[in-house]
Parts: structure tokens; sequence; C-alpha cells
């Protein structure tokens, strides 16, 4: 049976633990990003799984509109872990979903149409979100808003000329992910910031797969010291359970339109959310994935690639020849599984509690390929 959507891998995955999935016939795989970042405490976490447990022996669902214990507190602690003023959290079931919420949000505040996106950008495959995406594959087939103007990342005069008094968001991943693994250079994300102060913009940060300590603070954007005046979470946060968060500033969420979800705040997803947020802190997993990632990247930069950018475990290596080659051979031939970020690199997003031994393992076995 094939999948409507997906392209299938050869590898059925039946269970995991830790860093490690096994498939089928039990054959274990080390994940360096095969999860897409939605494993940052490792799968399968004893205490994940106990607060999903719990949650859903008393209570698997009620819709937003009824308060309960789970979602409050849920509220109230992104809430306070949020960069800057971010005080108001929009909870939903996926990263391309909060982006929507966010550029909605803008609209409405602002009252205008107008958003600055950045070339290479990824930031979801609906249509709001796909409007704000940069490549053309994702983007070709559909009728998409045509109300984006896109800049080269990285370029803080072209961005300020881009953002005008028609302007209602410009939005941002600290870190490009789908588009090559490319940190903002040093300044950038501050020139964003004030454009959007000089025109009354919005500020939305995408860290949808930068966010959650993975490069070795909790939120990307704390390196730069930049706030934004939205912030957009998903991916790990439920540590694969669908949750994301839209997280905004007071005069983003004042009368901020009709906007609503039947799913918003499962409880279930929420105590995911909640226990994964107790691990990531009780355990210093920012802390690890700076650690690890430092290594990491100082090792693969001895190897004869061309580039090895990144921060923290977010980690892109550009090779010589395709990426898929690469990857293919280090799921069969080594039991390692990654991630493409476009033709030519091989994009590592492992769970934050891999050690120096793993990663070791990883640039062994890529220098044996390469």
């Amino acid at each position: 049976m094939s999948g409507f959507v997906f392209g299938e891998k050869p590898i059925q995955i039946e269970s995991g633990e830790g860093p490690f999935v096994y498939d089928d016939g039990g054959t274990e795989y080390l994940d360096m990003g095969a999860s897409y970042a939605c494993a940052p405490v490792g799968h399968c976490h004893p205490d994940v799984v106990e607060a999903v447990e719990s949650q859903a022996s008393d209570l698997l669902f009620v819709q937003g509109s009824y308060p309960t214990g789970t979602r409050t507190a849920l509220y109230d602690r992104l809430a306070d872990v949020a960069p800057g003023d971010l005080s108001n959290v929009w909870l939903c079931n996926s990263g391309t979903e909060a982006n929507e919420a966010a550029l909605k949000f803008a609209r409405h505040a602002t009252g205008r149409e107008k958003v600055v996106a950045a070339k290479r950008a990824f930031h979801g495959r609906t249509l709001g979100s796909l409007a704000a995406t940069w490549k053309q594959k994702y983007r070709e087939g559909f009728a998409v808003p045509e109300n984006v103007e896109f800049v080269d990342y990285g370029d803080g005069e072209a961005l300020a000329d881009a953002v005008d008094d028609e302007t209602a968001a410009v939005v941002l991943e600290p870190i490009q992910g789908e588009g090559g693994v490319h940190p903002a250079p040093e300044g950038y994300l501050q020139a964003a910031r004030d454009a959007c102060d000089e025109t009354g913009a919005a500020l939305i940060f995408d860290e949808i797969q930068t966010g959650l300590g993975r490069t070795g603070t909790l939120w990307a954007c704390e390196q730069a010291g930049v706030a934004p005046d939205a912030l957009t979470v998903a991916k790990g946060l439920g540590s694969g359970l669908p949750i994301g968060a839209t997280l905004v500033a007071d005069w983003l969420a004042e009368d901020s339109g009709d906007h609503g979800s039947t799913f918003s705040g499962g409880p279930v997803p929420c105590a995911a959310a909640l226990a994964t947020l107790d691990v990531l802190e009780d355990e210093d997993l920012a802390a690890n994935a700076a650690s690890v990632g430092d290594h990491l990247r100082a090792e693969l930069s001895a190897l004869d690639v061309r580039d090895v950018r990144g921060e923290g475990l977010m980690v892109g290596v550009e090779v010589k020849r395709g990426a898929n080659r690469a990857l293919k051979s280090l799921a069969l031939n080594h039991g390692i599984l990654a991630l493409p970020a476009g033709r030519t690199v091989v994009r590592l997003l492992p769970p934050l509690t891999v050690t120096e031994s793993h990663a070791d393992r990883v640039v062994d076995a890529l220098a044996e390929e390469l």
C-alpha cells in the first residue's frame, strides 16, 4: 500500500528510544534528523510518555473554549519562557498553522497586507505560509497570495528597503533550515527589528526548527539579543505529538480578529509539551546541544566537504556530490538517518540528548562515504 502524499522510505520504523529508532526487523538506526527535529528530548522519553498516559486516562479532548488545567499551564509556561514580552499564546496543531496565525494577527493589527520574506525561506505548505515560502517547487500549481516580497537573506539594506508603510509583517527564520542551514549574519536580525520599528510592521521569527534549545539557547533569536513581535514554534514542542504555538506581543493580540481551531490546545498534546519543556530544562539539553554541536561541527570541518554551517545541533554539511547519495549510504551502510536541505546539503537535526560519541560515529561514517 502506498501513501497518497508522502514518498515512503524503504525502512519501516516500529519503535524508538533515546536517539535511536528501530525497524520492523529490529535493526537500530541513529536518528540524526529523520524526525525533522520533532524528538528534542529523544524518542519515547519516559517523562513524556508518563505525562501523555496520565492525561489520556483523565481527558482525551475538549475543544479550546473550555478551559483545562493542562492547557492553561502550557499557556503560562510558554509565556514565561518566551523571549521579550510575548505573553499571549495561541495553540494549534502544526508549524504552518502557527505561521498562518502569526500572519493573520499581523495583518489584522496593522490593517496592511504586504509581507516581506527571505529567499530560500520555508514557512509551511498551507496557502498563507506557502506564499512566504521561496522555493518554486513548493509553490507551483497553487494559486498562492501574491502580496509577498522576497529579499536576499542576510542583506539588511535590501530588507530595510523592502519594508515600508504598506508592510504588515517581516517573517524570518533565525537560521534557515530547508533552505540549506544558513545562520543569520551578525546584525541581520537587529536590522529587521529596526526596519519594523520604523514602519510599524510586525517582526515574526519562525523558530519552528530552531527553537526549543536546538541552537544552544532555548530560542535562536536570544543569541542575537533580538525579540520579535511574534514567535512560532512547533515540531519538537510535543515530542512528536501534533502541537504548535504562536507567541505574540500585546499589540498583536489585542482585538486580534476571528481565528479559531477545533483542536487548539488538546489536553494530550499539551501534556506532552509541558513534559518536553520540563525535560529540556531539567536535563539542560540546550547546553548539551551547544557543546556536542561545537564538537560535531569542528570534526566535520576536517572532512573533504565544501562547508559546514549551523549552530548547536542544527548542522548543515555541504557535500561535493549529491546529498541524496550520501544519505542513502549513511542509512544502509552505517545505520544513520539524516535529511537533505537542498541537493547538496546533508542536514543533521538529532535529539538534543546525543553525545560526542554519537557525533563521532556520524563523522566517521561521512568520512568513509565522502
